[in-house]
């Protein structure tokens, strides 16, 4: 599992994720409605990124930084291969997936402005909102409009959010990273 740990520094308090060949998320439920969705903003600061991380690669989707929003919706859409992959998942963690997941991502060498659909999941779309060595050991703001990049993502209107989570992943490459988050916020 990639280590979370909160750290107090003058400018707030940031979240610092360290992954040792590793993956895992720091999540934080919410419940709120499709039309309350506005803006979110967020920062990070990324030391480094996975050696050959492509999140477009089932065996190389590591990425150094990334801001993840999960969404509800009506399952009953779902494909019969995703329902399978849905039962399976609720089955191993005693928790049902969202009904989608839109990821920003800080990639080792896509456009900015791609969009990604995980090679495992088409339930899983990723924003490529960096990309490259350029900018490493900054604070890089975003501020991202949620209902827009969804129906940019997925093609339709979002359902109501059920969780926001950071994720930094090195497991695919075998990578050493430290990511830093800050001022996670809904607007």
């Amino acid at each position: 599992r990639t280590a979370y740990r909160w750290e107090l520094m003058p400018q707030g308090r940031e979240l610092v994720a360290q992954a040792d060949g590793s993956a895992s998320m720091y999540r934080k439920r919410l419940q709120k409605s499709s039309e309350a969705l506005r803006d979110v903003e967020f920062s990070w600061w990324v030391q480094s990124l996975p050696e050959g991380g492509d999140v477009s690669d089932a065996d190389a989707c590591d990425a150094a930084a990334r801001a993840l929003f999960a969404f509800g919706g009506d399952n009953a859409r779902l494909s019969a291969r995703n329902q399978l992959m849905f039962d399976l998942m609720r089955t191993l963690t005693g928790e049902a997936p969202p009904f989608a997941t839109l990821a920003y991502v800080w990639d080792t060498t896509a456009p900015v402005g791609r969009v990604v659909t995980h090679p495992r999941s088409d339930r899983v779309r990723k924003i490529v909102v960096e990309s490259g060595p350029g900018g490493l050991r900054q604070w890089k703001r975003y501020r991202r409009t949620l209902a827009a990049d969804y129906r940019l993502a997925f093609g339709e209107a979002p359902g109501p959010l059920l969780a926001m989570a950071v994720m930094t992943d090195g497991d695919n490459t075998r990578s050493q990273l430290t990511t830093r988050y800050r001022d996670i916020s809904l607007r």
